[in-house]
């Protein structure tokens, strides 16, 4: 659905508003490619990973008991959160630069994927069965 010209001509303002007070802001959130935000995701989360890993060595120099294992268990909790979340954001930058974002097409010469392990060990066990 278009905007009316008075929804439009607001919409301007409000840009121009953006830019003339944070430009830095407005270029960044105007960025026409994705992977940009994704790369900032991906340095965000190794700058957590790095803040995880001095949490937990906090955790282990404190001398206080049971500080010491929250302290630690928080760090280590950083780590894995900062981990996942630039994990995903690399699939997510791979998944929109890669071939392998389109549909999948089975290429000719290649052959279908085999059933389950126990399927295979079912059709070997008939093969020797029928074989003697």
């Amino acid at each position: 659905m278009p905007l009316s010209e008075h929804e439009q001509r607001l919409l301007d303002q409000i840009e121009r508003a953006l830019y003339a007070e944070d430009p830095k802001f407005a270029h960044a959130v105007r960025a026409k490619d994705p992977q940009v935000h994704y790369k900032r995701r991906i340095v965000k989360a190794v700058l957590g990973f790095v803040l995880g890993v001095v949490v937990l060595m906090t955790g282990l120099v404190l001398n206080a008991g049971t500080t010491t294992i929250v302290v630690g268990v928080a760090g280590f909790l950083i780590m894995v959160v900062a981990c996942v979340w630039g994990l995903t954001s690399w699939k997510r930058m791979a998944g929109i630069a890669g071939p392998e974002a389109g549909p999948r097409i089975r290429q000719p010469g290649r052959r279908p994927p085999r059933g389950g392990f126990m399927e295979r060990m079912e059709e070997r066990w008939r093969r020797r069965t029928e074989g003697q």
